[in-house]
């Protein structure tokens, strides 16, 4: 019960039925918030019980100053959390873990249980092992659940064991599509209230939600159990950037184009840590699936949200869903009730400002390696030649591939060998996937071909998206091109990309070749899609598509022909590409609301796959000691009732010295496998085939595999290990510091009992939300990370796993201060932690070096968090502690 302060409770009559709301009227200076803004207002006045929620930060929130920098904690309290099952497999092994915990030290395992609505969609498990042909979906559904059934069989325990938790079965959809497209409630119903729906995902594109008026963003997996638990989301009450959107896209143009424009401006003007909210007249005419997609991309500018507010187009996205009459009426009614309904001629007041005319978009791509660095698409093949030095010493080296038919073709530097229509940002947008197959059907009628090199994939977000390219009869046209369905799921934006074809995978590796992937994903990290492939650009489903046809990056598609027609004249991207009309057109014609009633009307049940897996019973899990895939983890062996005093650290080591960009990509076990890594010779000792290795991804439930794959992407260079490439390090616990894999260097330092450091540059830990970037880092014995900046999510999770995250002296880093790696590390004014503060500040002495660190615990609760060595200690305490 809401303390009340501000005698905020009060009704709302919608139809035949009455609900408890809380009036942001009653504070003083609400109406003049920004959107998200208000929506955090509500959460306060809704959950006020005035010891962490009180109408001090209440009024803190009513009194809010735009140009202030953020200082005032406050407590959020997501109404629900989602999941994928990459990171929500280890959110329910941990959840299991606890009941076990809490069993252990006197308490109730039943205690441990969501209490907000908790959703896992099962998306990243499935690779696209099989393509171009009719069953490929099939075959590689057939071969996930092979791969995956120990986990399959633990989330479906899962879905019976906990209150709360619902599951996705495998082969359904993408979880922020199946978000979108009917978990989101825009506004929730619970216990006779109704209030804003906001979530937390386990996943960093939640943001795409934010396209619905759904405030929600990308949490680690420890930050989303401890949310599921009933704990609140200690955060800064942020600025606010405003983006004015005015004007239409141009003929030409798409979302992509839009979205990617977007992402280059905002990470030019610096937006982490920041809401980012859209407003302006050009709203309206900007349909919700583009709000999705630009949306989805939060994570890819910086910003912690990126939320455009409820309009009439929000009610008319929800209507073509299929969410019910009185769903509608109540969203309408509660938000023009509260004032959280779009008024153009209104302009809230913003932290800073942005704009664009969306009239000024042009055809863009992105890459080679990160999502903001947009290349205008007439530049395209230039960008190419430009950056290509940087993959390989030779501009040109012709490679002659024999098919497995006998055929024989050259490939080269900048083939195109993976095009991919891919990942939730693009296939959730009917606009631009039609645009792909009314593309591919002119092509096809002008006679064109893919080019043999490349590995055509179809990895849509949604069964509707199936439904509607039947029904516009454009499929045959996209299989005669090679696309044909290998999956409902993330597939290659996740780096389930598959292996390429052994004969052109062959030929890059002998001759290594700087080849390219083409996918209308969200992330194009090095080293992400496929380990064969130097080099990835996002690109609309059209240019997908357009690219598969060309089959090189060195043709610029604007102007040189993709191929020729069955007369042998010369056919251009102009003219097979569809006119803004026909795209409306068939979107209009193909797209009906009994298709999303149909796709999921039954979504929690699965196939016959799904529904004969044998589970265990019991409110506690049977662990299974075989298990590759499911292990208990070690987080709280020993555990006592009271923490320990927090140290200072002495004696330490470097672990790894790194760059500047150094992604969660970069950190946390993802991809394949590799044969002859640690994560390998862990899986052969326990009699694991090669071809059964799976990707880390599948294997998040089993910490052995995956703190052996931390710091092991294959494009890390630790500079410690100058000349390596990989996740190697120097191990200065034996004679002359050999290079070492890091798995192993850190087993001896442990011990040793020496404890490690890490040292790293500007926006370290950017890119996916992903807890094990910091669970693999605390597992191998990182005490501390000291970084130029840190990106929100990452430095949260150290916390959250009992890291310390530092920061250098504004203007320094480790080169400016002479930091080699080699230097002995000890940490001192820690323990002002012990006394109920945190120091601002700690002293670090590094061989003859010192300077003053800053410490990035930026919340009381985040202190609370490291005192207890990590959130799910401190969750589990408070539990048992009453």
């Amino acid at each position: 019960m809401s303390a009340n302060s501000f005698d905020a409770r009060s009704s709302l009559q919608v139809g035949d039925e009455s609900y408890e709301i809380f009036k942001l009227s009653a504070v003083e200076g609400s109406e003049r918030l920004p959107y998200s803004l208000k929506v955090l207002l509500e959460n306060l006045l809704r959950t006020e019980d005035g010891a962490n929620i009180t109408a001090g930060h209440i009024r803190a929130l009513g009194d809010w100053d735009a140009d202030a920098q953020p200082s005032q904690e406050i407590q959020f309290t997501p109404a629900r959390v989602i999941m994928q099952d990459f990171t929500g497999v280890p959110c329910v092994v941990d959840l299991a873990t606890m009941r076990e915990a809490v069993k252990e030290l006197g308490g109730d395992p039943a205690k441990i249980n969501p209490l907000a609505p908790a959703e896992l969609v099962i998306d990243h498990s499935v690779i696209a092992d099989k393509f171009g042909t009719p069953d490929a979906f099939v075959q590689n559904v057939e071969i996930e659940y092979g791969r995956n059934k120990e986990r399959y069989q633990f989330l479906r325990w899962g879905q019976t064991a906990f209150d709360e938790f619902k599951v996705v079965p495998p082969g359904t959809g993408i979880v922020h599509q199946v978000n979108i497209e009917h978990l989101a409630r825009t506004v929730m119903v619970r216990g006779g209230q109704a209030y804003p729906d906001t979530c937390v995902g386990t996943d960093s594109h939640t943001t795409m939600v934010n396209g619905l008026g759904v405030l929600g963003w990308g949490v680690g997996g420890i930050e989303a159990e401890a949310a599921m638990l009933g704990q609140p989301v200690s955060m800064l009450i942020p600025r606010v950037v405003g983006f004015k959107l005015t004007g239409e896209l141009p003929a030409g143009t798409t979302a992509t184009d839009l979205v990617l424009t977007i992402t280059e401006m905002l990470r030019k003007h610096g937006v982490v840590g920041k809401f980012v909210e859209f407003y302006g007249d050009g709203i309206g005419s900007i349909p919700l699936a583009n709000r999705a997609t630009i949306g989805n991309m939060s994570p890819e500018f910086g910003s912690t949200c990126a939320i455009f507010p409820i309009d009439a187009e929000t009610i008319n996205y929800l209507k073509l869903t299929g969410r019910d009459a009185q769903q509608l009426a109540l969203v309408e009614a509660y938000a023009k009730e509260q004032g959280l309904w779009h008024d153009p001629s209104v302009e809230p007041v913003y932290s800073e400002y942005l704009e664009l005319d969306v009239s000024t978009v042009v055809p863009s791509i992105s890459g080679p390696k990160r999502p903001q660095d947009r290349v205008i698409l007439a530049e395209a093949a230039a960008k190419f030649a430009e950056a290509l030095p940087a993959y390989s010493a030779e501009a040109s080296k012709p490679t002659a591939v024999t098919a497995p038919d006998g055929s024989t073709y050259e490939i080269d530097n900048g083939a195109v060998v993976i095009a991919s229509i891919t990942s939730c940002t693009n296939t959730s947008n009917p606009s631009v996937m039609l645009g792909a197959a009314l593309l591919a059907k002119k092509a096809v009628e002008k006679g064109l071909t893919v080019k043999p090199w490349v590995k055509t994939t179809l990895a849509p977000g949604s069964k509707v998206v199936m439904d509607y390219y039947e029904k516009a009869g454009l499929l045959p046209y996209m299989e005669k091109l090679g696309f044909n369905l290998v999956g409902y799921g993330c597939v290659t934006c996740i780096g389930n990309s598959g292996p390429l074809p052994e004969e052109v995978s062959a030929a890059v590796n002998e001759a290594d070749l700087a080849v390219v992937s083409v996918l209308s994903g969200n992330r194009n990290f090095e080293g992400r899609i496929n380990p064969d492939v130097k080099m990835n650009y996002l690109a609309s489903p059209p240019l997908v598509v357009a690219y598969a046809l060309a089959g090189n990056m060195n043709i610029d598609i604007t102007k040189d022909a993709l191929g020729q027609d069955a007369d042998g004249n010369d056919v251009f991207l102009a003219d097979i590409w569809p006119s803004e009309q026909e795209v409306a057109a068939t979107v209009a014609g193909s797209i009906d609301e009994a298709m999303f009633d149909k796709g999921y009307q039954d979504v929690f049940a699965g196939d016959h796959r799904w529904q004969s897996l044998q589970v265990p019973t019991g409110n506690t899990f049977e662990w299974d000691a075989e298990s590759t895939y499911v292990r208990k983890p070690p987080y709280f062996e020993g555990m006592a009732k009271t923490p320990s005093p927090v140290n200072d650290i002495a004696g330490a080591r470097v672990l790894a010295k790194l760059g500047d960009s150094v992604t969660t990509d970069h950190i946390s076990p993802a991809g394949n496998i590799k044969p002859g890594t640690p994560a390998a010779q862990y899986l052969t000792a326990n009699g694991v085939e090669k071809r059964d290795f799976n990707s880390y991804g599948s294997r998040r439930g089993n910490h052995e595999v995956m703190i052996r794959g931390t710091f092991a992407n294959i494009r890390l260079r630790n500079q410690i290990a100058p000349g390596t490439e990989g996740g190697y390090t120097r191990d200065f616990t034996q004679a002359d510091a050999p290079v070492s894999f890091i798995y192993d260097a850190s087993q001896n330092y442990q011990a040793a009992g020496t404890p490690l450091v890490v040292l790293a540059g500007k926006e370290y830990g950017s890119g996916s939300s992903r807890d094990w970037a910091a669970k693999g880092t605390a597992l191998l014995g990182v005490k501390a990370v000291i970084a130029e900046s840190y990106e929100r999510i990452h430095r949260s999770n150290l916390i959250g796993m009992g890291v310390l995250p530092l920061q250098f002296p504004e203007g320094e880093n480790a080169e400016s201060l002479g930091l080699t790696g080699e230097e002995t590390f000890s940490f001192t004014g820690v323990t002002e932690l012990n006394e109920g503060r945190t120091p601002k500040t700690v002293k670090v002495v590094a061989g003859d070096k010192e300077f003053d660190a800053v410490v990035r615990i930026d919340t009381p609760g985040e202190a609370d968090y490291y005192r207890n060595g990590g959130i799910l200690q401190y969750v589990l305490r408070s539990l048992i502690n009453g």
